[in-house]
């Protein structure tokens, strides 16, 4: 699904769940946010050829977090792609992406995927691509978890933080959550942003009144 030029909120369906990674492109490169669970190497390539980007111009990885369903192809599609990919996380979930700790909520995997992250983002920090990508350290799902906002769409790409319903922002998924008082502060850092899109990894786009949507999750 398109939500706006260059923003493509993807639709992977894995047994009996659907995930929504996000590509971001431009006439330069394409960045691929999270990678879906193992296994969905294909799914995603094929995802991105349908949109019309050709999956050589992915060239940024960036991963929200370490969960089994984000970082699931990771592996995959860094031997598919090559050096050229470059990985991106937080650094306090960066040892478990690298496969150096257990997962956190899949310790008991003998195999769980795993990739070098080439560089740490942090709170505040922009990255240059796609019209800027503006990181926001949104712990409490998890302890590096990170957010993304998009400047130029004024989208908000909330990985695990939030999910939805039917377009609809239901808050946040209490069962997965390590920190729930972390998650509560992390949720009220999007009220400092003109947002009026959100992708929600679980429960995909939502739309119009976003920061009266957030204000009733708080």
């Amino acid at each position: 699904m398109e939500v706006s030029k260059g923003v493509e909120m993807l639709h992977l369906e894995y047994q009996d769940f659907i995930i929504h990674p996000t590509l971001l492109w431009d006439q330069e490169m394409a960045v691929l946010i999270d990678t879906g669970f193992p296994g969905q190497m294909e799914d995603i390539r094929l995802a991105i050829e349908e949109i019309g980007v050709p999956f050589d111009k992915l060239k940024a990885i960036i991963l929200t977090h370490q969960d089994i369903d984000h970082i699931g192809s990771l592996p995959e599609l860094l031997l598919e792609g090559g050096s050229h990919i470059k990985v991106y996380a937080h650094q306090l979930d960066k040892p478990y992406i690298q496969g150096e700790i257990p997962l956190i909520k899949d310790g008991h995997l003998e195999n769980p995927p795993k990739g070098k992250v080439n560089e740490t983002l942090k709170d505040g920090q922009e990255l240059p691509y796609c019209g800027g990508i503006r990181v926001i350290h949104t712990p409490g799902h998890t302890s590096g978890h990170i957010s993304l906002y998009l400047q130029q769409s004024k989208t908000l790409i909330a990985g695990d933080s939030l999910y939805s319903v039917n377009g609809v922002i239901e808050g946040i998924h209490i069962p997965t959550v390590l920190d729930l008082h972390e998650a509560q502060l992390s949720i009220k850092k999007y009220l400092d942003f003109d947002i009026e899109s959100v992708i929600c990894y679980h429960g995909g786009l939502s739309k119009g009144n976003i920061n009266e949507q957030i204000q009733k999750v708080i």
